[in-house]
């Protein structure tokens, strides 16, 4: 697919760039990536996929806009209030970049229907705000190898890494993690509290969205180090940020030798 004249134009920041070229950015045009969650994470990260020229973005969410969302989930506007986060997110998208094709998927993710709507993309990238839906993209992204990019925030801080335990790490003969291979089962319901409760400091979904972003990029053109193995942590009040590798768990009951 040869880039039209306008795409040339568009994209010519990253065609300069010798790692990205026509080539990469003609793969990008081409990729499908699945945004589960049209949140704090999944707003940045939907706007510098499209912006970057991601041809199809996938979008779950089945909910709809708040006025409390508005302080860090950049994809919604006022005009927006009540409406699907699908639809909003959608128009922002469309008025960034109109090429960029857009899937609605205004529902809840289930073990009914993760497997059919995960299985037409290349990358999942997890912007979800619960644990049911964080294993669920887990256990099916492993089925169906797919990279799954990850992201979550807590307060003034946020976590990142790319599961995907299907593939060898970068030089090692070795497998990267899955999240059952980090923590086998999800913690009670009353342990980690939601954002509602615990509150989050709005710019630092802006910082994680947009550095998950930049991860799922690299996964598409196979650029850099993928974060698979390793999990990237970032505190907004110290100012710091961290890297902790991590291990595949050879007993993991979704990755592990002796899974079903």
């Amino acid at each position: 697919m040869a880039l039209t004249d306008q795409q040339e134009m568009r994209y010519a920041r990253h065609i300069i760039l010798d790692e990205v070229g026509e080539e990469g950015q003609e793969r990008l045009l081409a990729s499908k990536v699945l945004v589960v969650g049209a949140g704090g994470l999944g707003s940045p990260l939907l706007m510098y996929l499209a912006a970057a020229g991601v041809g199809t973005l996938g979008v779950v969410d089945d909910d709809t806009v708040e006025i409390t969302n508005l302080q860090r989930q950049i994809a919604h506007v006022t005009a927006s209030l009540g409406r699907p986060k699908v639809d909003s997110a959608a128009d922002m998208v469309a008025a960034l970049n109109p090429e960029i094709r857009v899937v609605r998927h205004a529902l809840r993710l289930g073990p009914d229907n993760a497997e059919a709507i995960i299985q037409s993309y290349d990358l999942v990238a997890d912007g979800t705000d619960n644990f049911d839906a964080r294993y669920l993209l887990n256990d099916t992204c492993y089925r169906l190898k797919k990279p799954l990019v990850s992201a979550s925030l807590y307060r003034f801080e946020g976590q990142l890494t790319t599961y995907a335990p299907f593939r060898a790490l970068p030089g090692s003969a070795e497998h990267g993690p899955c999240l059952r291979c980090l923590f086998p089962d999800k913690p009670p319901p009353d342990l980690v509290p939601r954002c509602e409760t615990a509150g989050i400091f709005g710019a630092v979904a802006g910082v994680l969205g947009t550095l998950q972003a930049t991860e799922v990029l690299k996964e598409l053109l196979g650029l850099g180090d993928s974060l698979s193995g390793r999990l990237l942590m970032y505190d907004a009040l110290s100012s710091e940020t961290r890297i902790v590798k991590l291990k595949r768990d050879p007993d993991c009951r979704t990755c592990g030798a002796k899974a079903a």
